[in-house]
Order: structure tokens, then sequence, then C-alpha cells
């Protein structure tokens, strides 16, 4: 089966690409077309978005973190067995870091990368011929980046409706439908973004009534036929992250969610079995498992459910004895002596790791990261680089004397530091590793 695909962008976060794009999803769902979902960027929310619209796994590709070779391989696998892709474009379509040509994390590399046509959406509230002013820039803005069609979003009447799409389809380019502004379409946020899909209660139900609007303004035939041919070049997994061990031990539940697809996925591709358990209903990690994997998620909301989790807590701690742990992000936190909450009430973590952290005053933390890691761990090996990503609120509030993980430099190249802590087996870390060097 060879899959079409088709690469879904916007002038900006917040023009409604996830809605359109999850809507769509579904839509194509219904019909009976074999669809996946992708998401440029460091977004590890939305594939979860996507694999709730067609039940199948979801993915991300980021440009800046990935090498292409990479890239196309885990594209390859994400197509394979597919009749279309939809990708999502994080932000707008050509926002990146400025580093070198093609590896600036915005979804106009992968369009490049892959030769594929983009589905515009264009937010036009608040205006109408003028949006054709847009779509003219994204038309001539790069000519390596092509605009197959456009879709209008959050059009007041049909009359706005009109305005914008006649301006739009006198410049060359076809209006394939216009979403009309509806509240009810919009997805819940909370501090990290859009709430998961695993969260939200009525989360099939939110698609089912996405998928209507787009099957009531949307053109699907169209979108379809713009899609292009998803025949690329093979790629390899050279650059993946290894498997840190034969069994791997994850933490999986409502405080442990932020673990990319594509690295499960690689691992169980190389080879290695991977084990859940759930720390916030006090188990223990497996004790015939080679390593142990606290992944990101939300562990400032439930840091007393985590605090009075004692099988969790002593079954980690002798299996920290003899076996290697890694905590990224919220696990890092968790693995620490302590976290603040929001209201400034101080919670006992695992103490495997000396440091604290706090949510209770909140200061974004957002990048890309290149690490150099200072020694052997679940991520690698002494010296080996590794490319990840940083996003969260809480900060360190006492350093502890561990020794440092890696040393770290923003997506530029620019030094920041030591990042992270080791003890023995024990390390973490803020930055999620996406991919090696």
């Amino acid at each position: 089966m060879t899959a079409r695909a088709l690469i879904i962008g916007a002038p900006r976060s917040g023009s409604g690409k996830t809605s359109v794009t999850i809507g769509l999803l579904r839509a194509f769902q219904r019909r009976g077309v074999k669809v996946r979902g992708i998401k440029t960027g460091p977004d590890y929310i939305d594939p979860g978005f996507h694999e709730a619209a067609t039940r199948l796994p979801g993915l991300n590709l980021d440009s800046w973190a990935m090498a292409p070779d990479l890239l196309r391989h885990l594209a390859r696998e994400q197509a394979d067995d597919a009749e279309l892709i939809l990708i999502e474009s994080a932000m707008g379509l050509f926002d990146g870091i400025v580093t070198e040509p093609n590896r600036s994390g915005a979804a106009s590399d992968l369009a490049r990368l892959f030769g594929l046509p983009v589905l515009l959406v264009l937010d036009v509230s608040g205006q109408s011929q003028t949006a054709a002013a847009i779509a003219c820039g994204f038309m001539h803005y790069d000519p390596d980046v092509k605009m197959a069609a456009c879709v209008l979003n959050r059009a007041g009447s049909e009359r706005h409706k009109k305005l914008s799409g006649d301006a739009i389809e006198a410049l060359g380019l076809p209006v394939v439908g216009t979403v009309l502004r509806d509240p009810t379409l919009t997805l819940p946020e909370r501090h990290l973004g859009l709430v998961q899909a695993s969260e939200h209660p009525e989360m099939d139900a939110h698609i089912d009534r996405l998928a209507d609007a787009m099957e009531r303004s949307l053109d699907l035939d169209a979108i379809f036929v713009a899609a292009k041919t998803f025949d690329i070049p093979m790629g390899s997994a050279e650059k993946s992250l290894r498997p840190p061990g034969q069994r791997i031990a994850l933490a999986e539940d409502a405080a442990f969610t932020f673990l990319y697809p594509h690295i499960k996925r690689q691992w169980r591709a190389m080879g290695a079995e991977i084990i859940t358990f759930s720390p916030l209903a006090d188990e223990a990690p497996p004790a015939d498992c080679d390593i142990c994997w606290l992944p990101g998620g939300y562990p400032e909301l439930y840091p007393a459910k985590l605090a009075a989790a004692d099988n969790f807590k002593a079954g980690l701690k002798i299996f920290a004895e003899t076996k290697s742990v890694h905590g990224e992000c919220g696990g890092y936190m968790v693995l620490g002596k302590a976290l603040e909450d929001a209201d400034g009430v101080t919670h006992a973590m695992t103490g495997l790791l000396s440091h604290a952290t706090s949510f209770a005053k909140r200061k974004m933390n957002l990048g890309y990261r290149q690490a150099r890691l200072l020694g052997h761990s679940a991520i690698g090996s002494a010296n080996d680089l590794i490319r990840g990503h940083e996003f969260h609120y809480a900060r360190v509030i006492d350093a502890g004397n561990d020794e440092p993980l890696a040393m770290i430099a923003d997506g530029r190249g620019v030094e920041i530091g030591s990042s992270g802590g080791k003890r023995g087996p024990v390390t973490g870390t803020f930055f999620h590793a996406i991919a090696r060097d």
C-alpha cells in the first residue's frame, strides 16, 4: 500500500491546526481510509490525540533533533500499510531556530525533505480579504514549500466566508472549505499546553464533534487528492536512542506520561521488552527488569500520593542498589529528595538523588538541548552527544551534591552549563532525550 501525505500548517500557534487535523483524521477514518497522524517538533501531547482519532499510533518527527536519515526511517515506518498521512505542524509552518539548513525544527524542513505540499489553515477571525495577503506570502515565501490548498477557520458568517475565500482563490490557491466559529470545538488546556487525550473524560465524543464539523465544512475528496504520494528514500535508525536494557521497567500512569512514541517503538524494534508499572498505584518496578525509566508527566499534580507510595519508593530503592534508574523531567523531580507543590507544601520524594524541586514559583524553561554526557547512563555513554528538548515550569530549589549528568547547550550550540544529576546507577535530568547526534 502506498500512502499519500500532506502537511497541515498555519501562520502561528492557535490557528486551529490541531482541531482541524484531529477532525480530519477521524473523518477519513470513518470513511474507511487507513489514516495516520504525525506531529512535527518536540510535541509529545498531540500524537496522543492523533492516536485517539485514528486508533493507530502517533509519531513525532523533529528536524532539529533527528538526523535526516532517522526522519526518513521513522516516516516510512509510519506510512507502512497506510493510505493517508496527515503531518501537523508545530507553531507556524516556518517557525524554527536559526541553524544549519533543514535542521531548524520547523515543519517546512519536512516539506522540503519529503517533497510534500501544505494544506494551509488560516484563522480569519478579525479579518476578511487581508487573509489573502497572508496566503500570498505563504505561496511565495519559499519556492521549495508548495501550498496545495487552504482551509479557512473561525469565519463568523457566510458573508465573511465568501469575502475571505474569494480573495484567496483569486490568487490561484484553492479553498477546500471553511469552518465557522464554534467555541465547542476548542480543546481544553493546562499549564504544559493541551490536556492529554487520555485525560479528557469525553475525548472520543469531542473528536467525533470535530469530525462532524470537518465533514460539514471541508471537501474531503479534494484534500485527499491534494496529498502527494509518499515515496521517500530508505532511512536509517542509526541515530536513534539505544534501548537502555533488555527488559525496561517503564513508569506509566497519570503522573508519568511523556515519552516520545518513536522511542518506545524503536526500543521494541531493537528487541527490548517494555514492562509498565504505576507509581500512583504504589507499584514497584518489576525486579526482573534491567533498568527502570521514569518519564516526564505531571508529578506536581500528585505529590501527596507519590509521597505516600511507600511500596513504590522502597521497591525503587532496592532496584537502584544493583540496576540503573533514569528519570526525565517529571521523573527527575520524583527521583529528588523533595517536591514543593503549587501551594508551597513540601512532599518527600524518593531521595535517590539529592536535589529538590518546586512548582510554587513557576518559571517556564523551554527549548532544544544538546547534551554531552559526562559518564555512562541509561541514555548513553561518556561523551555521547544527545539531542533533546526541555519544557517545564518547575525549578530546582536545592541543587544537592550529586555529580552532573551532562553538559548542555541550546539548539544553536550556546553553552548553558551542567544539567541533571548522577549518583551511582541513578541518573536524571530535566531534558527529554529524542535522538543521538
